[in-house]
C-alpha cells in the first residue's frame, strides 16, 4: 500500500496570529492608526507592534504610512484575513448552540425600540433560565442587524421588512401596521380639502411630520404612502430614532409616522393616536444565517419573544 505524503506547509502559516489579523483588518477599513487602537481598546503602540510582527511573519511589507495605503501585498492578505475571521465567527457561533451546557455566549442585535418594548422582558427570563450564557445586545439598524449576523458577529438579528438576501433566513413574527402620533392631523387634513390658501395660514400652525431620516429601512417603506394623508404641503423633521418621534411629537412639534408597536402603553403616551389603515403594513421578525445551528437557549428566547409580541396590549387612545 502506497502512503502519500502529507503537504509540505510554509512554517509561517501557523504564524499569523488572528489577534494580528483582526488588528490589520481593522487598519485597512479605517485606515488610522489612533481609530484602530480605539475601536479594538488597545494602545497605539500595540497596533504598531501587531503590524510589525504581522510583516516580519509574512516578510513583506503590508501598509504605506505617508499617506496610508495597501501595498499589492497588504491588498492579498486583507482578503484572506477577512475571510479568516468571518469563518472563525461562524464557527464560534455555531459551537456557542452546539454547547448544551447552557454555556457561552449569545449576541442579539435589534433597533433601540425593539429591544426595550419586545426583548427586556424575554432577556430577563433568559438570563435567570441560562445565568451561565454571556448576552450581549448590538443597538442598531435594521440593515446593520442583518449584516452583523451574516458576518457572525451576531447569533440572532430582530429586524423589519427583511428582504430574501442570502445566507440569511427570515421568520416573520408580526405584522406592523403604521400609526400618526400628534396633534393637528386632522385639522390639517380638512384644511387640504376644502383648500385653504397655505399663504394666508398662521406659519406656526404648518403642517410638520416628524420622520426617521432617509438612511432608514423604516423611511423607504412609508416615503411611497405619504401622499395617503392628504396633507398640504409640510415640513419633514428627520430624527435619529424611533424614541425621538414619540418625543417631539409628545411636545407638540408635529405628528410622527411610527409602527403600532412603538406605541405600548407602558410608555404613557398622551398625544393622540390615528391608525394609518391605508398604509401597507409590513412584517417584523427576526433573521439567522441558513443553516445555522440553534442552540436551545435560542430556541426558548425566541418562544419567549413570540408569547411577548402575542400578549394582547391595546394602542393609547387610538382612533380608527
Amino acid at each position: 500500500m502506497v502512503r502519500q505524503a502529507a503537504p509540505v506547509l510554509d512554517e509561517n502559516v501557523f504564524m499569523l496570529d488572528i489577534h494580528w489579523l483582526n488588528t490589520f483588518v481593522t487598519l485597512a477599513r479605517l485606515q488610522h492608526f489612533g481609530q484602530t487602537a480605539t475601536e479594538l481598546h488597545m494602545t497605539q503602540p500595540n497596533v504598531s507592534l501587531h503590524l510589525k510582527n504581522l510583516e516580519q511573519a509574512t516578510r513583506v511589507k503590508l501598509i504605506e504610512r505617508s499617506p496610508f495605503r495597501l501595498t499589492q501585498a497588504g491588498e492579498r492578505l486583507l482578503q484572506s484575513a477577512e475571510r479568516a475571521i468571518n469563518e472563525l465567527q461562524l464557527c464560534q457561533s455555531d459551537l456557542n448552540a452546539l454547547n448544551q451546557h447552557s454555556q457561552g455566549t449569545l449576541a442579539i442585535a435589534a433597533s433601540d425600540i425593539l429591544s426595550r418594548l419586545l426583548l427586556i422582558q424575554p432577556f430577563q427570563r433568559f438570563k435567570q433560565a441560562f445565568p451561565g450564557i454571556d448576552l450581549t445586545l448590538f443597538n442598531t439598524t435594521s440593515d446593520q442587524a442583518a449584516e452583523l449576523v451574516k458576518t457572525g458577529r451576531a447569533d440572532l438579528g430582530f429586524v423589519m421588512a427583511q428582504k430574501r438576501s442570502e445566507p440569511l433566513s427570515y421568520t416573520e413574527l408580526q405584522q406592523v401596521t403604521w400609526c400618526a402620533l400628534g396633534h393637528g392631523l386632522a385639522r390639517w387634513q380638512g384644511r387640504a380639502r376644502v383648500g385653504v390658501d397655505e399663504r394666508k395660514s398662521d406659519p406656526q400652525d404648518e403642517p410638520t411630520l416628524i420622520l426617521l431620516g432617509h438612511d432608514t429601512r423604516t423611511r423607504a417603506l412609508i416615503d411611497p404612502s405619504l401622499p395617503l394623508l392628504g396633507l398640504p404641503p409640510c415640513r419633514i423633521m428627520e430624527v435619529g430614532s424611533v424614541d425621538a418621534q414619540l418625543d417631539w411629537a409628545e411636545a407638540g412639534f408635529g405628528v410622527a409616522i411610527v409602527p403600532d408597536f412603538s406605541l405600548h402603553p407602558r410608555l404613557k403616551l398622551t398625544a393622540p393616536v390615528t391608525r394609518l389603515t391605508d398604509f401597507p403594513a409590513t412584517s417584523l421578525g427576526y433573521v439567522v444565517r441558513q443553516n445555522q445551528v440553534l442552540s436551545r437557549a435560542i430556541k426558548q428566547l425566541l418562544h419567549w419573544v413570540e408569547e411577548e409580541i402575542q400578549r394582547p396590549e391595546p394602542l393609547p387612545g387610538a382612533t380608527p
